[in-house]
């Protein structure tokens, strides 16, 4: 199993081009996507990236927002730090991590995060819909009202529900799966815009991004106009 996998690892173009182009994991070509077609992340953003190692999305997120933007990254697992990059070491989910990202709101939350896999797909979809549930419950404390959050989870039948509980909270709620994701993962992205206000004081809201309608997880869309091109060179 072990060749195999490093086998198709160096097929993967996605893999390949990150190689080449310096990234930290093939995850960052999934973020350039969502940002490109969804206008996730806006110059001078706040953003918080939950479950950062080992700061694939972080790296990106600060190329998007740019020097006046700040991007500060959760992990329980430290990374090689990068400059404009704040690093907290803790655990999403641990009440004392919210005293540590400090009161000012935040316009973007991403997580990427995904639970150590135990071989029984039911199982492994409930404990990715429990770590949404957990990033959601810090995003409503503190994205700044008209922010966005996006989170991975895994298909399956607990994904009806999970919509239900978040979509009140966002002026929109969609799932999409990028194409950098592989065609055999069951991961999609869960993305809201326009956060109605949580657990926050008032504050100026923000705009919702000019988004074409998506169709459901997984259908083809047109491709994004980013930086992938080496990525599908043989």
């Amino acid at each position: 199993m072990g060749r195999r996998w490093s086998a198709e690892r160096r097929r993967d173009p996605y893999h390949r081009a990150a190689m080449r182009q310096g990234l930290r994991s093939r995850a960052a070509f999934k973020l350039l996507e969502l940002i490109e077609r969804h206008q996730l992340i806006r110059t001078g953003d706040r953003v918080l990236d939950l479950g950062a190692s080992p700061g694939g999305w972080s790296v990106i997120a600060l190329q998007a927002t740019g020097p006046q933007g700040i991007v500060v990254a959760v992990d329980v697992r430290a990374f090689e730090e990068t400059d404009g990059v704040r690093f907290v070491h803790g655990r999403v989910g641990d009440p004392r991590l919210l005293v540590r990202l400090g009161k000012e709101p935040f316009d973007v939350v991403l997580s990427d995060m995904s639970p150590s896999l135990s071989g029984a797909y039911s199982t492994d979809h409930a404990r990715s819909v429990e770590l949404v549930r957990e990033g959601f419950a810090l995003a409503r404390r503190v994205l700044r009202p008209g922010g966005t959050f996006v989170a991975k989870v895994f298909q399956g039948d607990l994904i009806p529900s999970l919509r239900e509980e978040l979509s009140p909270a966002f002026g929109r709620l969609f799932a999409t799966k990028p194409r950098a994701s592989r065609e055999a993962s069951s991961e999609q992205y869960l993305i809201g815009v326009g956060f109605r206000g949580g657990l926050l004081g008032p504050g100026p809201p923000r705009s919702l991004p000019n988004t074409t309608p998506p169709g459901e997880a997984g259908r083809p869309d047109p491709p994004p106009r980013i930086d992938v091109a080496s990525a599908r060179r043989p």
